[in-house]
């Protein structure tokens, strides 16, 4: 097979995908008789041939997709008129917090906060697939040490945590998260806040909807450092 005839089926595999694809199922096919390297320089040239287009070729968290550039969604919007999901300064503080600080305990958010945090935040995160308990901290009552997901990697357009802005500060966190999924730096709008900041998270916070993704269409490997396995995919829209 030569090269054109490989990308061809690559693009082919990817646009009708409906989910990101790791390399290491791409490899399957072609039988595996094409290395990771090979591969993985056919995904770098597809990129190049879209790269004036409307939609480019991306490698998130769970593997590589297509799916639609920022500066598109405006005119998306106007086939799907959505409002995306509005969480609340609390919710993206503690999903700020686990982002940065994980693996972390609710005791640790709280400190960091200097609230309580209502049960029904974590729940929010863990119901979207943001977050989720990946062990137990061994101490009294060993409490849950929860993570961020490869979800939350690919609905905000992210390879990996090292792509997170390098920021010190809890509200900066907030801020750049909030700015990361709002379309900034070419990434995936997928959060929104909603009302000011609150001392307190003792009210129930309502659940939100399903967060929006940039239109994708589908896109890690066999996992050198910056590209990721599989894991659970963005929903498309």
């Amino acid at each position: 097979m030569n090269t054109a005839d490989a990308k061809r089926v690559l693009e082919t595999a990817l646009i009708c995908s409906q989910q990101p694809l790791p390399l290491r199922e791409l490899r399957v096919l072609f039988s595996d008789e094409l290395g990771a390297d090979t591969v993985r320089s056919l995904l770098e040239d597809l990129q190049h041939d879209w790269a004036q287009r409307g939609v480019e070729l991306v490698c998130v968290a769970s593997g590589w997709r297509f799916q639609s550039r920022p500066e598109m969604r405006e005119y998306l919007d106007r086939l799907h008129p959505e409002k995306p999901p509005r969480y609340t300064r609390a919710t993206l503080e503690t999903l700020a917090i686990i982002a940065y600080r994980q693996p972390v305990t609710r005791g640790d958010m709280e400190d960091i906060r200097g609230v309580t945090i209502n049960t029904q935040i974590l729940k929010q995160l863990e119901d979207r697939g943001w977050v989720e308990v990946i062990g137990h901290r061994e101490a009294a009552g060993r409490p849950a040490l929860y993570a961020t997901t490869r979800q939350f990697l690919d609905d905000l357009g992210l390879g990996s945590l090292d792509q997170l802005p390098m920021l010190e500060s809890p509200s900066q966190q907030v801020a750049a998260l909030a700015g990361l999924a709002a379309g900034d730096d070419s990434l995936q709008p997928a959060l929104a806040i909603d009302g000011p900041d609150t001392a307190s998270d003792a009210a129930t916070e309502p659940p939100a909807p399903d967060a929006a993704a940039t239109h994708t269409s589908s896109p890690s490997d066999d996992v050198p450092p910056g590209e990721p396995g599989d894991a659970a995919p963005a929903a498309l829209t």
